[in-house]
């Protein structure tokens, strides 16, 4: 007895007379797409699990919480790299091109860079994370270059984004300007420090009426806000939708992480980093 899956590949090894076209039902299917599967090694959440971090902050309550997650727009295109102070309610959130270990560490490189080991260590020694690819190179991320410890990453259970649910309802301001399944790929990275510091400048009731802003700057002084290159807006205008982008006659210093010139060629970081603080100094007419 041969079976059916037998017969059709015999035909289309061309064995018979007949052809895929004189089979009505087989040629009615079109053939599965195979999705890529990105392996991880479960090696990486050893000592990094729910239930280590629960037990870490237990024995280490004073150190800050950030969460780590990914915002997606349309699959395959770019994506947000999104980390939460929890505390403050504050969310940086960065532009990748792809959704990919390598643009996660690149970020957290340049964060590292730009703030020296004291202060990251400082306002970054925890970050919670879920069970993403992207997340899955824990020691690049803990460690930096001279494998000098740098911040304690754990992840969140399977399936419960509820268990970062800080940066969970934060996403659900970032879709007032970009709706899930909208394209991200026509972004650059100062559109979405344009949209962040609108969103770090809404005031929140949980914040007794203040902004993320303000509490991250009592926290850890408005010079660690500068140096991450957010600005604050104005209560009254304070824009909470997608018309946002469609303000072109907004100037925004924006984040030096992704920044391009007039021309649209991408510069390095120290440079659009020296190009944004003139542009400061002039518009605030420091010498």
């Amino acid at each position: 007895m041969v079976s059916q899956s037998t017969l059709y590949r015999l035909i289309d090894f061309n064995v018979f007379t007949a052809r895929n076209i004189d089979m009505p039902r087989k040629v009615r299917y079109a053939k599965r797409k195979i999705k890529k599967q990105f392996k991880v090694d479960k090696a990486c959440r050893i000592g990094r699990t729910y239930n280590d971090f629960q037990q870490f902050l237990n024995e280490n309550p004073h150190l800050p919480l950030v969460e780590m997650d990914t915002v997606e727009g349309r699959k395959g295109g770019k994506v947000l790299l999104t980390l939460h102070f929890v505390k403050a309610e504050f969310m940086l959130a960065f532009l990748r091109q792809t959704n990919d270990s390598q643009s996660v560490i690149s970020i957290l490189e340049g964060l590292h860079l730009k703030l020296g080991q004291d202060i990251f260590m400082k306002v970054m020694p925890v970050l919670l994370t879920d069970n993403g690819s992207e997340f899955s190179n824990p020691k690049a991320l803990e460690f930096d270059q001279k494998q000098n410890r740098r911040t304690h990453l754990f992840y969140c259970d399977a399936s419960s984004p509820g268990q970062k649910g800080s940066a969970e309802r934060n996403h659900e301001l970032i879709r007032y300007f970009i709706p899930k399944g909208t394209s991200m790929d026509g972004f650059t990275q100062i559109d979405i420090s344009r949209m962040m510091d609108n969103i770090n400048s809404y005031s929140r009731q949980s914040l007794g009426n203040k902004c993320p802003y303000d509490m991250l700057a009592f926290l850890y002084g408005e010079e660690l806000l500068k140096a991450l290159g957010c600005n604050k807006i104005p209560p009254n205008e304070v824009i909470m939708n997608s018309s946002l982008f469609k303000e072109t006659d907004v100037h925004c210093l924006g984040n030096p992480w992704g920044y391009t010139d007039e021309s649209g060629r991408e510069m390095s970081y120290l440079d659009a980093y020296q190009v944004i603080e003139e542009q400061r100094k002039e518009m605030t007419g420091r010498n």
